[in-house]
């Protein structure tokens, strides 16, 4: 699958998503109101790179599990089409590793959508696998394919990163 293929699949999947009311527990302090202030004033199609700030300042990281749902095809978006120095890798694998654990979210994801977030990282794999490694993040991508690999694809958790084999541990 391209990436414009991805990303439309991804708006497919999850664009049902109703917009909530609030992204963040917007109450809770002003670095959530404020946070909550950039999601209220984007949606997935309009959302940019510079609305999700660094690793640091992210308004995703305080959006409730619904809103990250509804926001999933734009961080997609962003991910897959945004290259060089303001791309979102770190912050976008961090996302998914931390929700396929459920460190950080609780949702439940249908086959239909895990598949999409594996195509999302298998095109990073097989696309930006350069700048992947120059950001050092080989790891998260790897480890990130393997919490959401579909089951019936019957991966282990050994993957080629640029022709080296890294095992996953």
């Amino acid at each position: 699958m391209d990436k414009e293929e991805i990303i439309a699949r991804a708006f497919h999947i999850f664009g049902a998503m109703e917009r909530p009311r609030h992204f963040t527990d917007y109450q809770h302090c002003c670095e959530c109101k404020e946070h909550d202030e950039v999601l209220l004033s984007s949606s997935p199609r309009t959302i940019s790179r510079s609305d999700l700030g660094t690793m640091g300042w992210d308004p995703i990281t305080f959006t409730t599990d619904d809103g990250f749902r509804y926001y999933l095809p734009g961080l997609i978006r962003i991910v897959l089409t945004e290259k060089g120095e303001s791309n979102y890798y770190e912050q976008f694998l961090w996302h998914v590793e931390q929700t396929a654990l459920a460190d950080h979210r609780k949702i439940d994801f249908n086959e239909e959508e895990r598949a999409v977030i594996w195509s999302t990282l298998s095109f990073l794999l097989n696309h930006r696998c350069d700048e992947i490694e120059r950001e050092c993040l080989g790891d998260s991508l790897l480890g990130a394919m393997d919490l959401w690999s579909p089951t019936e694809c019957g991966l282990d958790n050994t993957r080629a990163l640029n022709g080296k084999n890294t095992a996953l541990t």
